[in-house]
């Protein structure tokens, strides 16, 4: 199994074929539409990797520019967007802490299952590193705007389990004025064949062994959305 930078850099098109999987009940939409509105939005969003975020988004906003740190993540991100048709996005190569866009350019910030790598792979100063993250998509938005980030709250649980390494960092959204809430995301697999084939992949042997052992065809998923309060949903 490749490690997680590993698949980013090189493992785009099985990457895409396990969250295609996810959220099969469309709760993530229907939660980012309460939190915050999305018609006639101007959306950046911030580690989109193959697109499965931009393309929920797409056809409800009015433009929305993409970023990530993988070109290999970008060009499949790429693909799939053609293919829908549209033309109300724009992606670009960026780090989450040095945006190339002007400050105010949107109405929503987001960033989905990413964030959290800073505080992975950012070592001691892994506050310093989100903060950094955290001020770009502030800097991004108009006065009103919202920050929302999407990150997972257990794969394998039908409630919401904090991972450990994770913990602290969503106390720090917590501390820097972050509410959240949870919900189901639940991964629906052809058959257990691609569910074994696709959770060994990503998630490794330990839940490759769960999935068969409780021959699942529908993984659990909880997935957490931290959100700033921005705009009431009547403006």
């Amino acid at each position: 199994m490749p490690d997680e930078a590993e698949i980013y850099r090189r493992h785009a098109e099985e990457y895409a074929r396990l969250v295609r999987r996810e959220d099969y009940q469309g709760n993530i939409l229907r939660a980012l539409e309460e939190i915050a509105p999305l018609a006639n939005r101007d959306v950046v969003e911030l580690g989109a990797g193959t697109g499965r975020l931009t393309g929920l988004l797409a056809p409800r906003v009015r433009s929305i520019q993409v970023f990530d740190a993988s070109l290999h993540m970008l060009r499949a991100a790429a693909r799939s967007l053609a293919q829908s048709g549209r033309r109300n996005w724009r992606l670009a190569a960026a780090d989450h802490r040095w945006l190339p866009l002007p400050s105010g350019s949107a109405d929503l910030a987001i960033s989905g299952w990413s964030i959290a790598y800073l505080k992975v792979w950012g070592g001691r100063e892994w506050r310093g590193e989100v903060a950094k993250a955290l001020a770009e998509m502030k800097r991004a938005l108009r006065p009103g705007g919202k920050t929302i980030i999407l990150e997972t709250l257990g794969t394998g649980h039908e409630q919401p389990v904090r991972p450990r390494k994770l913990a602290a960092y969503y106390r720090f959204l917590e501390d820097q004025g972050f509410a959240w809430r949870w919900i189901r995301s639940d991964y629906r697999f052809e058959d257990q064949a691609e569910a074994q084939e696709l959770v060994g992949f990503f998630f490794g042997e330990a839940l490759e062994r769960q999935v068969v052992e409780k021959n699942w065809v529908v993984l659990p998923e909880c997935t957490g959305i931290w959100f700033t309060p921005g705009e009431s949903e009547e403006s």
